[in-house]
């Protein structure tokens, strides 16, 4: 049986190779996943794009135009002439313990809003609400927009859905969210969960004190997987 961090390690691999997709497809970017290695607290992702037309066989070791040896991951080739970038995840315990996560994902209920979704590919939101119905969840994007979104009918707010949301997704601006948590405590949701990058630890508290499991800075398409 995986261990919990493997797990976490080939959710947060997967989640990055359709990050890597979803710019090749919108964007036409030359983009390739290198590696993953997480620790319990942060993972570390290294892709590299590439800004010249060769490419090597994988596990080759030419070295890239920068002097970095570019290899792919297994199937992927690697770029020749090539910049390296690396993107750190970090998954702070104290915003939401794996117990927690565990709870919201499995115990809170199967309906999801995501606020901030609309039919824009390249958006986060877009890729960790397929993620979440892969997983069984109805997603209900709520955005001004009120677009359908795969398969799902949109809303302009929280306000505006007809029928009880167990779970609340939050993608819009930190400086934004907590009021986006208020109105999730209003309209009876039984958690919140703000995204990677959005922390407003005022509505942190606020939320919980109001009864509500509350995650944040944490991202569902990584952590569902890594439940096993």
């Amino acid at each position: 049986m995986a261990s919990a961090w493997a797990r976490r390690t080939r959710a947060i691999t997967a989640w990055a190779s359709s990050s890597v997709a979803a710019g090749a497809r919108v964007h036409r970017k030359r983009e390739r996943l290198i590696s993953v290695s997480c620790t319990p607290s942060r993972a570390t992702v290294r892709y590299s794009s590439c800004i010249g037309p060769a490419y090597a066989a994988p596990g080759t070791g030419r070295r890239a135009g920068n002097g970095t040896a570019a290899r792919g991951l297994p199937g992927q080739a690697a770029c020749v002439a090539a910049v390296v970038r690396t993107e750190e995840i970090v998954m702070p315990e104290s915003y939401g313990d794996s117990e927690t996560v565990r709870r919201v994902l499995r115990e809170s209920g199967d309906t999801w809003a995501v606020v901030g979704l609309s039919a824009n590919e390249e958006r986060a939101a877009y890729g960790v609400a397929r993620v979440l119905q892969r997983y069984g969840k109805r997603i209900v994007p709520v955005h001004p927009k009120a677009e359908t979104v795969h398969g799902e009918q949109g809303y302009p707010s929280l306000e505006a859905v007809p029928f009880p949301v167990d779970v609340v997704d939050v993608f819009v601006n930190s400086a934004l969210a907590g009021e986006v948590a208020d109105q999730a405590v209003s309209a009876g949701a039984k958690a919140v969960w703000f995204q990677l990058g959005v922390v407003d630890e005022a509505a942190y508290e606020r939320t919980r004190a109001a009864g509500l499991e509350m995650v944040m800075d944490r991202c569902p398409a990584i952590e569902i997987p890594a439940l096993g």
